[in-house]
């Protein structure tokens, strides 16, 4: 996968995470820069459980899975 779109999807995962995640957003700068965190994190647990996502649309539940793992993270981080 090109930069440009592991980036792009990341961005768009991040925006999507952020959604999802209504009480524990961080802005949306922060969020999409979680996107893209979250799109490598997310990218890693799904090929060590072995759990398939190829196709863009699998990247992008991929990415964005990682970004709500990494929200939750900071949210936990955030409020002690």
């Amino acid at each position: 996968m090109s930069a440009l779109i592991f980036l792009l999807l990341g961005l768009v995962a991040g925006w999507l995470a952020g959604l999802i995640m209504k009480g524990r957003s961080f802005g949306l700068l922060a969020n999409l820069t979680f996107g893209v965190l979250g799109a490598l994190i997310g990218g890693y647990l799904f090929e060590f459980f072995t759990i398939d996502n190829s196709g863009v649309i699998g990247s992008l539940i991929t990415a964005t899975a990682g970004a709500i793992l990494v929200l939750a993270i900071a949210g936990l981080i955030n409020s002690h």
